[in-house]
């Protein structure tokens, strides 16, 4: 027995009593009682509830007993309250009136109509219209099944993983809402809302009869599933169908039948590689843009969730790929036929999650309305994509369904001027119910008559200020001022008297009242019938729906990729199945919408059959890391059927695109950067094909130089020995010498122009490798002390200097005469101007130091002197 229960008792008052033997069934849901105009929690529930959302905590009498804890918020509010319980991962259950008060015999009938939880959500206020909200089912142990549904639009999605790995970065591209999980799972790492459930309920057999009863079919093989292969899949898909009923009692008809996605459709991109590049969010969050951020031009809500669900998963059939790319083509080609499209599309809204609502039966009459209005557009846009030609285009356009039926019975029904709440009433439109347009002509000619009593009263009394009024409490009654009272007939019996006036009533006026009365009710009560008569018309039109909102989606995305290639000057990629990455000019989708189009320096970049390995040395900020990331970018935007930021590309379909680009800690996990970067390398190179496109920055450099130096040589071998696609920027100049050794190696480095003391970025690759890191000069324009610049090239020019012998750098520097750093090197010339000259002094005597005075000869003694001046001047 809860503390709750224990709390109540046979003498609680009927409602707490009430309330506890519902709360009995629903042990781990904070449960919101309705209690007229406000949800109520009690007991421990109330002190959660305060706690968690800030409520003040009260106190209800229960009868002899102790009064108990009680919170409450808002009806009108509840989804601001239930969104932030969501974000913490609690589970609501909804408890609502099931009759009218007014008109209840005693105790008002109440139970739970709904379990919200944060993968369950319906409301489009709790949910973000550009992305799924997905509940998750894990089954099995490496392998695992997945069965996945975002229950706001019915997509049912099912899929196995190999192992831990994999599970994480899926769990980490999907960024479930919810996870539900077996009591004697490990938990997936990660930040989840972990649901665990017994252990029984991940059960293949039960699971493959749930599919087939949910479904109505009588073999699940129908699905592309089969009960001895696919056990993990049947297992998860049966744990999520039985949640579902669990917290959706009232029914789910909206739940698509489920899609096997089998591997080697499309191309799994782990947690590394979508962070890295930046795909749907930026590394620093509320700094920068991601590619989604770019590319999304999309018109509809179900458009920009397909287009993050494609950038997340790309294809990896070059068919298919294709195919997109025609579509793609075609709509650039044709701007006036994308206008038309893209116009088209502007007025639908979101069909998908409307379409799940109806068939929850919880749409309003202003939705039902906004889905016809909708619906009203379809047919412009199948007109719209007559003209085009493109395969795909021309599927999407043959058998278009424009539901015009469907449309025709929402406006006929629904009133323009809708309210948002059936109780307002006028939601059904004149001429829909001849019976409706009765009541309410009756309803219109008593309050016409009460009207018109106010006229006949004052003429028959002399009573000029005499008026009619309306309220809640006592209906209609006469209103008259205390200075005529006196006027007032015998026959009107007082109501209510006023500070100023007195209010009446008569027979005439009572039996009217009961007549606009019975009419309000009449009308109310049939409008609330012809209303669901509606609702449930288009409910069991909801498969159509979706189908129409799937294709609408697709027709979106593809002229929204469209329109970003002509606003930004992108270009058709060339798929092959050829070994290769030739790109022209090709330039950073995001980097260059961030400085002036001109400004930014574009890059040729070439992976063939001749190089498979390129490795790129150069300064920090010199762009290597943009240039590998733009590689990554404009393959990946190939891969779903977008042109490329490029003049030209020509691209080998790749299996897996991997990047290791940037250096974290990952202290929650107890890991060093090193130990982060290792672990990340190590996932390259089990997974790497020679269909691989690799693209990795700075290997080995969290530990020291040799080391770093040994296994960033030794990871650049073994992916040349898989062949795979690899670009490695580094700042191992050694690296140089065996890009130039490997077979199908080449060095390539990024161009900086010097002078004097400074250097300028060309941010353009260029063939060969680069001498020097210029890590002093970076640390200048950083601005760091001119002193401790001054002492650090000092150093390097020691450090160059080797060999060292047996006492090694240290003992170098020491025979160098480089001590500590004196606090004096800088005071006779104190401020930053001053610094800057000791370093300058410091340069100029570094130089002489290095001069072979032996072997110069006149005209070079010259021409060093000038030097020294002109550096002097400078």
């Amino acid at each position: 027995m809860t503390r709750t229960a224990a709390r109540g008792g046979a003498a609680s008052t009927p409602m707490i009593r009430q309330y506890l033997d519902i709360k009995s069934r629903h042990p781990d849901s904070l449960l919101f009682f309705r209690v007229g105009d406000f949800y109520e929690l009690f007991f421990e529930d109330a002190e959660e509830g305060s706690r968690l959302l800030g409520l003040t905590l009260t106190a209800r009498n229960n009868g002899g007993k102790r009064d108990v804890p009680l919170a409450g918020v808002p009806v009108k509010a509840v989804n601001e309250y239930v969104s932030r319980l969501l974000e913490l991962g609690c589970r609501v259950a909804i408890c609502e009136q099931l009759e009218d008060p007014a008109e209840a015999q005693g105790l008002v009938q109440r139970d739970v109509v709904e379990i919200i939880t944060p993968g369950t959500v319906l409301e489009d206020k709790l949910l973000v219209a550009q992305r799924n909200n997905y509940v998750v089912a894990i089954a099995g142990e490496a392998p695992f099944g997945l069965a996945i549904v975002d229950l706001s639009t019915g997509e049912f999605e099912l899929r196995e993983l190999a192992g831990a790995t994999d599970l994480r970065d899926e769990l980490g591209r999907l960024e479930p809402a919810e996870v539900l999980i077996s009591e004697e799972m490990d938990p997936p790492a990660g930040p989840w809302h972990l649901t665990p459930r017994p252990g029984w309920r991940f059960d293949a057999s039960l699971g493959e009869e749930r599919l087939r009863e949910w479904f109505g079919v009588t073999s699940s093989i129908g699905f592309g599933l089969h009960v001895d292969r696919d056990t993990r899949l049947l297992a998860a898909s049966g744990a999520l169908l039985g949640y579902l009923e669990e917290v959706r009692p009232a029914g789910l008809d909206h739940l698509r039948p489920p899609r096997v996605d089998r591997a080697g459709r499309v191309m799994f991109l782990d947690d590394m590689t979508r962070r890295n590049l930046e795909l749907v969010e930026p590394l620093r969050p509320g700094e920068g843009a991601s590619l989604l951020t770019l590319l999304d031009r999309t018109r509809t809500p179900m458009g920009a969730r397909l287009l993050r669900r494609r950038l997340l998963r790309p294809l990896v059939d070059a068919d298919e790929i294709t195919a997109r790319l025609d579509a793609v083509q075609e709509l650039v080609e044709r701007p006036d036929d994308r206008e038309h499209i893209r116009g088209a599309l502007r007025p639908i809204r979101d069909l998908e999650r409307l379409a799940a609502r109806v068939s929850t039966g919880r749409v309003g009459p202003r939705e039902l309305l906004g889905l016809g209005l909708s619906l009203d557009a379809l047919p412009g846009l199948a007109a719209a994509l007559g003209p085009l030609e493109a395969a795909r285009l021309a599927e999407l356009r043959s058998g278009f369904d424009a539901l015009e039926d469907v449309a025709a019975r929402v406006a006929e029904a629904i009133d323009p001027e809708t309210p948002r709440a059936l109780k307002d009433g006028g939601v059904i439109r004149a001429g829909f119910s001849a019976e409706l347009d009765e009541l309410r002509s009756l309803r219109t000619n008593a309050v016409d008559v009460i009207a018109g009593m106010q006229i006949r009263e004052r003429e028959r009394t002399g009573i000029d200020t005499l008026k009619i009024g309306f309220n809640k409490v006592f209906g209609y009654y006469l209103e008259v001022t205390k200075s005529k009272l006196d006027r007032v007939p015998e026959e009107w019996t007082r109501r209510q008297t006023l500070t100023n006036a007195e209010r009446y009533l008569t027979p005439e006026l009572k039996e009217w009242e009961g007549r606009v009365l019975g009419a309000e009710d009449e009308v109310a009560g049939l409008e609330a019938r012809l209303f669901q008569s509606v609702r449930d018309a288009v409910a069991a039109e909801v498969g159509r729906v979706q189908a129409a909102a799937a294709r609408i989606a697709e027709i979106d995305v593809l002229a929204c990729l469209a329109e970003v290639a002509v606003a930004e000057d992108y270009v058709r990629p060339d798929l092959t199945d050829d070994i290769v990455f030739d790109v022209e000019e090709g330039r950073h989708p995001v980097v260059e919408t961030s400085v002036a189009r001109d400004m930014f320096i574009p890059n040729d970049m070439r992976l063939d059959q001749d190089c498979r390995t390129m490795i790129i040395t150069g300064p920090n900020m010199a762009g290597k890391s943009t240039v590998l990331r733009q590689a990554g970018l404009i393959a990946l935007m190939a891969h779903i059927g977008s042109f490329v930021p490029a003049r030209r590309a020509r691209i080998g379909v790749c299996d897996r695109v991997f990047t290791r680009v940037g250096a974290s800690d990952n202290l929650a996990a107890g890991l060093s950067t090193f130990m982060v970067e290792m672990t990340e390398t190590a996932t390259i190179l089990h997974g790497a094909t020679e269909r691989s496109l690799v693209l990795l920055d700075e290997i080995g450099r969290g530990t020291s130089t040799y080391d770093g130096l040994s296994i960033a040589w030794a990871v650049t071998e073994r992916l040349h020995e898989l062949g795979a696609r690899t670009v490695f920027a580094t700042h191992y100049h050694e690296l140089v010498g065996l890009a130039e050794s490997l077979e199908r190696g080449a060095a390539f480095n990024v161009a900086v122009r010097e002078t004097g003391r400074d250097i300028a970025f060309l941010y353009r690759l260029e063939p060969g490798g680069s001498d020097r890191s210029y890590g002093v000069h970076v640390a200048r324009l950083a601005g760091l002390p001119a002193d401790v610049v001054g002492r650090a090239a000092r150093i390097l020019q020691v450090l160059e200097s080797g060999p060292w012998g047996a006492g090694g750098r240290g003992a170098a520097l020491a025979e160098g005469g480089i001590g500590q750093l004196s606090l004096f090197d800088a005071a006779d010339s104190p401020g930053e101007e001053g610094a800057a000259d000791v370093a300058a002094a410091r340069e100029l005597l570094d130089r002489l130091a290095r001069l072979d005075v032996d072997r110069l000869t006149p005209l070079e003694a010259l021409n060093t002197l000038a030097e020294w001046k002109a550096f002097g001047d400078a």
